[in-house]
């Protein structure tokens, strides 16, 4: 089969300035005539159909499709919406979706995945086209959120490392570009998790694709990253060990790392500003040695496990695999991988795609295991380079988020990753400022979520028109300006919004400026710590 870089070799002329914003006339027609004509090597269009504003789609739950979790979707804006399979090698290839609004501003914008599932991102497919992008998604080349299918085929694994993502992006763009007759003017790219390695992949190995992006929690160091969510197993035990820490004592934990930590900002609120000034010591919630009910205390075995949970993980000859886990995430990651049980996405990449053992036992895993997949390291999924040049000469732009109440992805991974940037390329962090920014997010759980104002623009939030915030309040807005207006527009600080219960109808529970890294958050008026001017940027 021929490569899809033969038939897409002028994708980067598609991101030459392109006229104003192009309506659509007849788009029922239009959309109908599209189906009828457009042809590529190597794409088979499922199908094409006009969908109304206001449209509420059903989407499959067919076979592994019903772990996505997503039935429905509501179309956001007027569109015609063309699914697609492509080839990707002879066993392998994405199953993908446009959606080309009616009202197109001109610009392209692709988006990623999560974990290591193979789900279209209908929600920010949506998102995206509410702001007037073409915007695409695909599956990363497997159904499901499992990676069973990596076992005895590299090429999905391949398409899930990097492929997929550069595939839905070219042949996203050329289709854009056929529907409308039109050039791209500026194309971008949304993700958060997965989504975030994706997107720095992107910027790494694939520079010219996108003239911004958007990146949140970044699965960066992805083979360290799957060795560290696994490395809880052993240090935790199972249910029954005495080593094992249950969900209610975890409760005790987050009040004590509050008690000791949550002022060291100015404000004791419950968020953790800077979870790397804490130093959290476990010791005085040690039961006594004569204590009979040990259901409000931590047993000396506990302790020490939560000791080793909040310490950096090293492997073979004190390397360092990843940094500890953040205090304030501890109620999240005591259900998601602090269970006792095997961390799936752990399991399944080191049985399926390094190991091809389906029998491995999670509980064995150790630094040998950890090592020899850093060093397989398959189609290079690590995604650690630290000279971005290439992306910056082409004035590329970078807005990079992580939440520090994740209980997914240590936060503290993100500043490494900034500063193992800033050392690759020589640059001081005002330098950087010129095309990359990072925020950290005090009480944003995993891309979302959590006690703090983490409502950023990153994603579509129900109830809410994000299309007519202003840029300081949404990031997608805020990276289109500095993209299209230049260095003035850049942000210095990003505001998030906590609504109350989550819900916007309920009204707004407080706002914050969050800071751009190296800086961190501090109060100067504890009495008035939801007031965002009591808070100020300091190094």
């Amino acid at each position: 089969m021929a490569p899809l870089t033969s038939w897409f070799a002028g994708a980067a002329s598609l991101l030459a300035v392109a006229g104003a914003q192009h309506v659509v006339e007849d788009p029922q027609a239009a959309c109908s005539k599209f189906g009828e004509t457009f042809s590529r090597e190597n794409v088979t269009v499922n199908f094409v159909h006009h969908v109304p504003a206001g449209t509420n789609l059903t989407l499959s739950q067919e076979g592994p499709l019903a772990t996505c979790g997503q039935a429905a979707q509501v179309a956001p804006v007027d569109l015609c919406r063309v699914a697609m399979y492509v080839a990707t090698s002879n066993r392998s290839g994405i199953t993908m979706e446009a959606w080309l609004p009616s009202n197109w501003t001109g610009r392209f914008m692709s988006t990623g995945n999560g974990g290591l599932n193979g789900c279209i991102k209908y929600v920010d497919v949506a998102y995206g086209a509410s702001f007037g992008f073409a915007a695409v998604g695909a599956n990363n080349g497997h159904n499901g959120t499992r990676g069973t299918a990596f076992e005895g085929n590299s090429d999905i694994l391949e398409d899930f490392a990097y492929r997929s993502l550069y595939t839905e992006t070219i042949v996203g763009k050329a289709v854009t570009q056929a529907y409308y007759g039109k050039n791209i003017n500026h194309a971008y790219y949304l993700g958060c998790s997965t989504g975030g390695r994706q997107g720095f992949k992107m910027v790494q190995d694939f520079p010219e694709l996108f003239n911004g992006v958007v990146v949140g929690a970044p699965a960066l160091a992805f083979n360290n990253l799957t060795s560290w969510s696994g490395h809880f197993l052993p240090i935790t035990g199972s249910n029954t060990s005495s080593t094992w820490v249950p969900p209610s004592k975890w409760t005790l934990i987050h009040a004590d790392i509050l008690e000791q930590c949550d002022a060291l900002d100015g404000a004791a609120d419950g968020i953790l500003e800077d979870p790397t000034l804490c130093r959290y010591k476990p010791i005085a919630l040690q039961c006594p040695s004569n204590a009979t009910n040990t259901s409000t205390c931590l047993t000396a075995p506990q302790v020490v496990t939560v000791q080793r949970i909040f310490e950096d993980y090293y492997g073979k000859n004190g390397a360092l695999i990843y940094p500890r886990m953040q205090p304030g995430s501890e109620l999240v990651a005591s259900n998601v991988i602090y269970t006792g049980q095997p961390f799936p996405y752990t399991e399944d990449f080191f049985r399926y795609a390094i190991l091809n053992d389906p029998t491995w036992n999670a509980s064995t895993l150790d630094a040998e295991t950890a090592a020899y997949a850093a060093a397989l390291n398959p189609f290079n999924i690590e995604t650690w380079k630290g000279d971005l040049s290439a992306f910056r000469n082409r004035g590329g732009k970078i807005i990079h988020f992580h939440g520090l109440r994740d209980g997914i992805i240590t936060s503290e991974n993100s500043p490494r990753y900034y500063e193992h940037v800033a050392r690759s390329m020589e640059l001081a962090p005002s330098e950087l400022d010129s095309f990359y920014r990072f925020f950290r997010i005090g009480g944003m759980e995993h891309c979302s979520g959590g006690d703090g104002a983490w409502s950023i623009g990153q994603e579509a939030v129900e109830g809410l028109d994000q299309v007519g915030q202003d840029a300081q309040a949404n990031v997608l807005r805020r990276l289109i300006e500095w993209v299209e207006e230049g260095e003035a527009k850049a942000p210095e600080t990003v505001t998030g919004v906590k609504y109350v219960n989550d819900t916007v109808g309920l009204g707004v529970e407080f706002v914050r400026r969050h800071c751009k890294y190296p800086l961190r958050n501090v109060c100067r008026d504890a009495e008035r710590h939801q007031d965002p001017e009591a808070w100020e940027c300091i190094l």
